[in-house]
């Protein structure tokens, strides 16, 4: 079991050093880096590559951004292949509405309490 945490703590140790090696390194906006970290967390998933990550990494892979991507190719397939090519459209929010839902009532409600000043 100790060992799920090294590797968690590990791997999303590492998907982190990624992403601030794109921004400082790369130059990258915040926006473009979490966007090329969610597109390269679809198109793992996409490749079939993701399931087996989270299964090896656990928690290291399943909460970083990239897993969002996951989420997103994941529910879009798992509904095109129960309700067809209806599922590109519904697919997509059906897995991440939860979470969608949340960042926005939480950074509501961070922006009543912090009255931000932009």
């Amino acid at each position: 079991m100790l060992m799920q945490f090294v590797w968690a703590f590990v791997i999303g140790g590492a998907i982190c050093v990624i992403g601030q090696l794109m921004m400082d390194v790369g130059k990258l906006t915040p926006a473009h880096t979490m966007s090329a970290l969610v597109v390269a967390g679809a198109v793992i998933d996409g490749l079939g590559w993701y399931d087996p990550f989270i299964r090896f990494a656990g928690a290291g892979a399943s909460v970083p951004i990239t897993s969002f991507g996951n989420a997103l190719v994941h529910g879009t397939i798992t509904t095109i292949d129960s309700d067809g090519w209806i599922g590109v459209f519904t697919g997509l929010f059906q897995v991440t509405s939860a979470g969608i839902a949340a960042a926005i009532i939480f950074s509501f409600l961070a922006a009543v309490v912090a009255r931000p000043k932009g």
